[in-house]
């Protein structure tokens, strides 16, 4: 009997070895299983404990010797333990989500409530083990009422269609799906905007770190997050199973702010000519980020310099380029990433680049601007000046972050760097 394992159907997008292993009490490995694998696995109890994702949440509970009272209540289990070959079920999600939910509702009255949930509607999206767990939460919580909504209509569940119908005075949408959830994070289970009530949205959904609910919410101004904190602290309780020993809450938020930060993408935009490639590179070198420019990869990819293309697809043929290398970067996180000047001309391009990253504008001065015969868009004054002036307030609404070059690029990155300690707290 070896070994600590979280085990789903597919696990390329998974976190938790990281996290696992930052407690660092037990090695910890990601193992696929095919839904025939699943008994012989189970049966075999070659293992000191598991944690279970999709799609497994119920179908390993009649193999378990014991389910803790929470599990068994819900009918999910995503913690299992091996207990001298008697296998034990706990499910640590819920208090995981009652954590995160805890600090992401807004509380009436200023305080801290017990339920701060109390009278509110709630539409759980999905139908699997998480959604089981959300309305144990939510009810716990005081939900005033919990509706869950699926494609499939099990277990009472309302269809999409008939949501807006019947549920449109919804308070909180809670995404327990994997709509939206890594590689296909260009999903969206519902439109925010059809809701009025609406008063937040949190999707169980780690990677990307923003899904699209969740910045659709986000642009109507409605609080919105995604399921990075729950993790943390579902698998710091699974920990405490694995061990006999708590984890303590500061290795928690300090796990949950380390993951937000490796994940990051740090994106550069702003005008051609406004230094994006030069400080991107030197922004590698500081934050120890890959650095990538999409307007370089376009050349490896085509074979051919960026005027070439304007001069034989012209300017759609190249946006068309540019899209298809955002939508394939925006899966990843952990970059430096340099835009060309007119990427975010394309609404799709900023979403999918705010998903894993921070967009930092680079307001360099219209004087500053200087020609090149590189840039197609860009060989002219006349011309520069007019994409200014038709750019300008483009690349201030898409950009989470403002900052002026007027200095140096080194300058330029430390003011990056400054606006990054200032959202972390700490050196990023």
């Amino acid at each position: 009997m070896s070994g600590y394992y979280l085990i789903g159907e597919h696990l390329g997008h998974s976190f938790s070895p990281a996290i696992h292993r930052f407690f660092g009490r037990y090695d910890y490995e990601l193992k696929e299983l095919s839904p025939d694998k699943l008994r012989s696995f189970l049966e075999a109890r070659d293992f000191s404990g598991l944690n279970v994702t999709i799609p497994y949440k119920q179908a390993v509970i009649p193999f378990l010797d014991r389910l803790d009272p929470r599990a068994a209540e819900i009918g999910a289990v995503n913690t299992v333990v091996n207990r001298g070959g008697m296998l034990w079920g706990y499910n640590t999600d819920f208090g995981g989500m009652a954590a995160a939910l805890r600090q992401f509702v807004p509380i009436q009255s200023g305080r801290r409530d017990e339920r701060p949930l109390c009278e509110k509607k709630v539409l759980i999206l999905g139908t699997g083990g998480t959604s089981r767990t959300a309305l144990a939460v939510c009810r716990d919580l005081g939900a005033a009422e919990t509706v869950r909504v699926s494609r499939t209509g099990k277990y009472e569940a309302v269809f999409p269609g008939d949501v807006l119908r019947l549920h449109r005075n919804a308070a909180l949408i809670l995404n327990c799906s994997p709509a939206g959830m890594y590689p296909q994070i260009d999903s969206m289970p519902l439109d925010p905007s059809d809701f009025p009530k609406l008063e937040g949205v949190f999707d169980c959904v780690y990677n990307p770190l923003r899904t699209r609910l969740v910045l659709a919410a986000q642009s109507r101004g409605l609080p919105a997050r995604g399921g990075l904190y729950m993790l943390v602290k579902q698998a710091a309780l699974a920990c405490a199973h694995f061990t006999g020993m708590p984890v303590e809450e500061n290795l928690v938020e300090s796990l949950y702010d380390l993951l937000r930060r490796k994940q990051e993408n740090l994106v550069l935009i702003g005008m051609p000519g406004a230094g994006k490639s030069t400080v991107g590179r030197l922004l590698s070198q500081k934050t120890g980020r890959r650095f990538v420019d999409t307007d370089e990869i376009i050349v490896k990819m085509t074979g051919k310099p960026i005027t070439a293309i304007f001069a034989e697809d012209g300017e759609v043929g190249f946006r068309d380029l540019e899209e298809a290398v955002v939508r394939d970067l925006a899966r990843n996180g952990g970059m430096v990433v340099a835009t060309g000047g007119g990427t975010v001309l394309r609404e799709d391009n900023v979403v999918r680049l705010k998903q894993n990253g921070t967009l930092f504008f680079l307001d360099r001065p219209l004087e500053a601007l200087e020609p090149s015969d590189a840039r197609p868009l860009g060989d002219r004054a006349e011309r520069i000046a007019r994409l200014y002036a038709e750019r300008y307030a483009i690349y201030t609404a898409a950009a989470d972050r403002g900052v002026p070059v007027t200095g140096t690029p080194e300058q330029t990155v430390e003011a990056i760097l400054e606006e990054l300690q200032g959202e972390y707290g700490e050196s990023f």
